[in-house]
C-alpha cells in the first residue's frame, strides 16, 4: 500500500509532538529514581499486567468482528489477527498509520473493499472516543478536579459530538437536502462515487442496533480492563491508585492518543500520564516509572502479536466475501468483493447493509 502526501505531512508532525514530549520528560524526571522504581516491582503484579493487557486487545478484535459481521462473517482468530498487526504496524508508524495498514490486511486478504473495512475501523474510533471522554467525564466528577483537565475533557466531549454528527452524515448523506445535485455534480468522477457508497457500507453498521450494542458491550469490556492495568501497574511499583484515578489516567492517556504522534507514542504516554498522575500528589518519578512500565507492556504485548499474526496470515489469498452468519439478511455483494474499478460505477447486485 502506498500512503498520501497528507499522510507523510502527518507522519512528521506526529515525531515532532513526540520528539518534544520526549525533551519534556527528560527535563522533569529523574530517571535514575525510575529506573530504581522499576527494578524493584513486584512481578506477580506485572504478570497480571499482562493478562489485562492481552484481554484489552482480545475485547477490540472481539468488538471489530462484530462490526464486520454485517458486511462478512470472518473468524475471530483472523480478525484478531488483523487487529494484532494493525497495532504493531502503529508501534513502528507514526501518527496511527496502522489503522490504514490494518484496513487494508483485512481487505486485501478476506475480498472486501478496503474502503468498506476502513468504515468500520471509523465507527470503532467514534465509539471508542463517546467511551473514552464520557469515561473522564465521570473520573473528573468523582475526583472534583477542576482547571486543564476539565477543559481537556469538555474539549473531548465537544469532539466527541462532532464525531457522532460526522458519522451520521457520513451514513445518511444521500438521504440530506442537495444530495441529488451534489451526486450529479461529482458524476463526472466515477471512482469517487464508488468509494463513497463502499465507505458508507462500512458506516452504516452502526445503524444496526444488534451491532451497535455489540459493539459498546465489548468497548465497555476493553475499557474496563484497560482500567485494570493501570491499577496493576500502581501496585506492581507501590502506588495505590483508586478505581477512578486509573479510569482517568486510562481515559486521559488514550484522548492525547488522538493527537499525531510517533511511533507508539513514543513520549506523549508517558508526558500525559505523569501530568495527570501529578493531579493526585504522586511524585513524578514514580508516575514516570508505573506509565513506561504499562507502555511498554502494551507494546511488547502487541508486537508479538503482531508477529504472529503477520506470519499466521501473510499466506493467505484472497476469499470471495461470505454472507455473514450472525445476519443471514445480508447477502454478499459484489463490489465488496474488491475495491472499486476506476470505471463507471458497478451495478448494485443486492441491498446494502444499513441504511
Amino acid at each position: 500500500m502506498t500512503f498520501s502526501r497528507r499522510a507523510i505531512a502527518r507522519a512528521l508532525f506526529g515525531i515532532g509532538v513526540s520528539v518534544v514530549a520526549i525533551w519534556l520528560l527528560v527535563r522533569s524526571v529523574d530517571l535514575a529514581a525510575a529506573g530504581q522504581v522499576l527494578r524493584t516491582a513486584d512481578p506477580a503484579w506485572i504478570a497480571v499486567l499482562f493478562v489485562t493487557c492481552f484481554i484489552d486487545v482480545a475485547s477490540r478484535g472481539a468488538r471489530w468482528r462484530v462490526l464486520l459481521a454485517p458486511i462478512a462473517s470472518i473468524p475471530y482468530r483472523r480478525v484478531l489477527g488483523y487487529t494484532y498487526i494493525g497495532y504493531l504496524a502503529n508501534n513502528v508508524l507514526p501518527a496511527r498509520l496502522g489503522e490504514l495498514v490494518r484496513s487494508h490486511s483485512l481487505g486485501e486478504k478476506e475480498g472486501i473493499a478496503r474502503t468498506t473495512v476502513l468504515g468500520t475501523v471509523v465507527v470503532e474510533r467514534v465509539v471508542d472516543t463517546v467511551i473514552v471522554v464520557a469515561i473522564a467525564a465521570v473520573s473528573v466528577l468523582v475526583l472534583s478536579i477542576r482547571g486543564v483537565m476539565t477543559s481537556a475533557v469538555l474539549l473531548g466531549l465537544a469532539f466527541a459530538a462532532l464525531l457522532v454528527i460526522g458519522l451520521g452524515v457520513g451514513i445518511a448523506a444521500h438521504r440530506l437536502p442537495g444530495a441529488a445535485r451534489v451526486a450529479a455534480y461529482v458524476e463526472r468522477w466515477p471512482r469517487l462515487i464508488d468509494l463513497g457508497r463502499t465507505l458508507r457500507d462500512g458506516l452504516a453498521v452502526v445503524a444496526r442496533p444488534r451491532t451497535l450494542f455489540g459493539a459498546l458491550a465489548f468497548s465497555v469490556v476493553a475499557w474496563t480492563v484497560s482500567i485494570g492495568s493501570w491499577l496493576a501497574a500502581g501496585q506492581a511499583v507501590g502506588i495505590e491508585l483508586t478505581v477512578a484515578q486509573g479510569a482517568l489516567l486510562a481515559s486521559g492517556v488514550a484522548l492525547a492518543t488522538i493527537v499525531p504522534s510517533g511511533p507508539g507514542y513514543l513520549g506523549t504516554f508517558e508526558l500525559t500520564a505523569v501530568g495527570i498522575c501529578s493531579l493526585f500528589g504522586i511524585e513524578r518519578d514514580e508516575a514516570f516509572a508505573m506509565a513506561l512500565l504499562v507502555h511498554v507492556m502494551i507494546l511488547s504485548v502487541t508486537s508479538i502479536g503482531g508477529v504472529i499474526g503477520w506470519a499466521a496470515l501473510r499466506g493467505r489469498t484472497p476469499q470471495p466475501v461470505a454472507a455473514s452468519a450472525t445476519d443471514p439478511t445480508v447477502a454478499p455483494r459484489a463490489e465488496l468483493q474488491a475495491d472499486p474499478p476506476a470505471g463507471p460505477p458497478a451495478s448494485r447486485t443486492a441491498d446494502a447493509p444499513g441504511p
